[in-house]
């Protein structure tokens, strides 16, 4: 094993350095060094490469031995300070002196082995191809039992990170210990650009192949692609060398390639970020839920909608998906594509996984399906998912099913699912019973309608003004004003100030019946309550008075109640007034004349 490492030495021996130590001075006589092993301490004579004491042979007047167990070197110096042997005291068969020439760099053996040292001197003489150095540190690598891990990533670290530096200089010509744990590290706690991390892992996995594995490469990913400063050119090559390594031996696994479909997420690259996706095949990968739910979330940002469906229908199956937070993203993100009926079936298929969607996004699917005409049913369907502590904070679903319902004049789904409401919870508020007293209102069912403000007040709800102006409403389109005016004076007993809404219903529907009479009382009335009508009152009222009743006189009365209280009359109903002005004064000339 001696002889494997003493040749690594020498072959690192070869490699001119920078600056020789000026103190020393060739020895004529020296014997050759056994390496230590690569788990010494890196201070003093531990490792002669990283330091600036290359050479195996050395010139100082120190004399060196190793323990009894052949591990732990120690020193010795010569008291006359002159001498020009240094000497290990090794077995004999482990020692084999070499000498000098005068004044010379060559080195001839002068004891030993003669043909072994020769030819090891040989090789390293012609050792400058860093690949032969390369080799001799693989050589050595296997045959250490073991490495000083957070050394080694230590040492690793500081050549990395170590600004300005041409790294692959420094680790052609420097000796490391490579493992796929040393790697695994250095790649963990590296703190350097990702421009230096990939060529650094090609140039390591190219010379040591069983650092290359699954572990490493993801390692290698998750450093990337967690970095801050993280660039597109970065990003993409990466993705390069991944491409390259690939097909090997399964090095890309399927964490890895999602967190490059993260990556390309976060960097708003789509396509690319689909390009890895479709590689899954070719790799021996399988997707799983999370490379769906990023694939889907990449697209989504550059809004391509069809393109993210396509990939969805795939997960659905495929029947893989993500945990419940991911599934809820993918369902929001459908129902804000205008997908309701996707979405729909996305959580369809996360209830028949048991995969149970926060509560938040059930109300938002539920939105999203009651405001679609074909889709009310469906949401009226997943009110049977709220159970429970759910049950108690979902009045804004069960309302919006209820106002959906309405609409499309489901008018018994609608005061069904009040009901239940009413019985099982949640407890509807005014919004929702209003939402069916208007439906049932504008169809007739003014029975219906009246029902219900007894159950609102059973619940203890007071049917506000907007809910008694419905039912006016609903009574007078029928021509049924009495009924009206009855909703009219219950709702000022229960309110003392009503809105002018209010009032304009009765007004209208007075002169619908050319009732005008009760229809200037409810005027009146109006300004009584201290309710200032509005242009649109007077313009309606006059239209009605001139073209039904052909009454100019109470016309250019409200037109002059107008004036007082700063109102103008649009120029068509003033030529109104005097159109029937002039025809009724044409009609008494022809009657004079026909008298006459």
């Amino acid at each position: 094993m001696w002889r494997s490492k003493t040749r690594a030495f020498l072959l690192r021996s070869s490699i001119p350095r920078l600056s020789p130590i000026p103190s020393q001075v060739p020895s004529k006589t020296l014997t050759l060094v056994p390496p230590p092993p690569p788990h010494a301490s890196r201070r003093g004579f531990s490792n002669p490469t990283r330091f600036h004491n290359p050479k195996f042979f050395s010139s100082t007047n120190e004399s060196f031995s190793l323990d009894d167990d052949g591990k732990n070197p120690s020193s010795t110096v010569d008291d006359s300070g002159a001498g020009e042997t240094q000497n290990l005291n090794l077995d004999e068969s482990h020692a084999s002196p070499v000498t000098f020439e005068d004044g010379g760099e060559n080195p001839s053996p002068v004891s030993g082995d003669p043909d072994n040292l020769s030819s090891l001197w040989e090789e390293s003489v012609n050792a400058d191809d860093p690949e032969k150095i390369f080799a001799a540190e693989k050589e050595v690598k296997g045959a250490a039992d073991e490495i000083n891990v957070d050394e080694e990533v230590e040492s690793i670290r500081e050549t990395l990170e170590c600004p300005g530096t041409d790294f692959e200089r420094s680790f052609t010509k420097l000796w490391f210990n490579f493992n796929e744990e040393v790697l695994s590290k250095v790649l963990n706690t590296t703190v350097c650009s990702s421009e230096k991390l990939v060529p650094f892992f090609r140039l390591v996995s190219s010379t040591y192949e069983s650092v290359k594995t699954p572990r490493t490469v993801g390692d290698l990913v998750s450093a990337v692609s967690n970095s801050a400063e993280l660039t597109k050119k970065e990003a993409y090559m990466l993705w390069d060398f991944i491409k390259e390594i690939g097909s090997e031996k399964g090095l890309a696994n399927t964490d890895t390639l999602n967190k490059l479909i993260s990556m390309f997420c976060n960097l708003g690259k789509a396509k690319a970020g689909l390009e890895v996706f479709d590689k899954f095949d070719e790799f021996g990968c399988s997707p799983d839920g999370d490379t769906y739910c990023f694939t889907i979330e990449a697209l989504g940002k550059r809004s391509m909608i069809d393109a993210a469906w396509a990939i969805c229908e795939k997960m659905l199956n495929s029947g893989c998906l993500p945990d419940s937070e991911k599934t809820g993203k993918i369902i929001s993100f459908f129902c804000k594509g205008k997908k309701v009926k996707e979405a729909h079936l996305v959580y369809l298929m996360a209830m028949e996984k048991k995969i149970s969607v926060p509560r938040s996004v059930l109300d938002f699917l539920v939105g999203a399906l009651s405001r679609n005409d074909e889709t009310i049913h469906a949401a009226l369907e997943l009110l049977e998912d709220y159970q429970g502590e759910a049950l108690k904070y979902a009045n804004n679903s069960f309302g919006s099913v209820v106002h959906g319902l309405c609409r499309i004049k489901d008018l018994k789904e609608a005061k069904k699912l009040l009901l239940r409401m009413v019985n099982l919870g949640p407890a509807p508020g005014n919004a929702v019973f209003n939402y069916v007293i208007t439906a049932f209102s504008k169809e007739g069912e003014m029975e219906d309608a009246k029902s219900l403000i007894k159950v609102m007040e059973s619940r203890g709800l007071r049917a506000d003004v907007y809910t008694y102006s419905v039912i006016m409403s609903g009574f007078a389109k029928g021509g049924l004003m009495d009924e009206a005016y009855e909703i009219f004076r219950e709702a000022k007993k229960r309110h003392p100030k009503l809105s002018p809404v209010t009032y304009h219903i009765l007004i209208r529907g007075y002169c619908k019946l050319e009732e005008f009479q009760k229809a200037l009382e409810c005027l009146k009335e109006m300004k009584e309550d201290e309710l200032q009508p509005n242009t649109n009152e007077y313009n309606n009222l006059i239209q009605s008075l001139c073209l039904k009743a052909m009454d100019w006189r109470t016309s250019e009365k409200l037109l002059e109640e107008m004036k007082e209280s700063g109102l103008y009359l649009k120029g068509i109903t003033r030529s109104l007034i005097a159109a029937v002005k002039e025809i009724e004064e044409e009609e008494i000339h022809s009657i004079d004349r026909v008298e006459a």
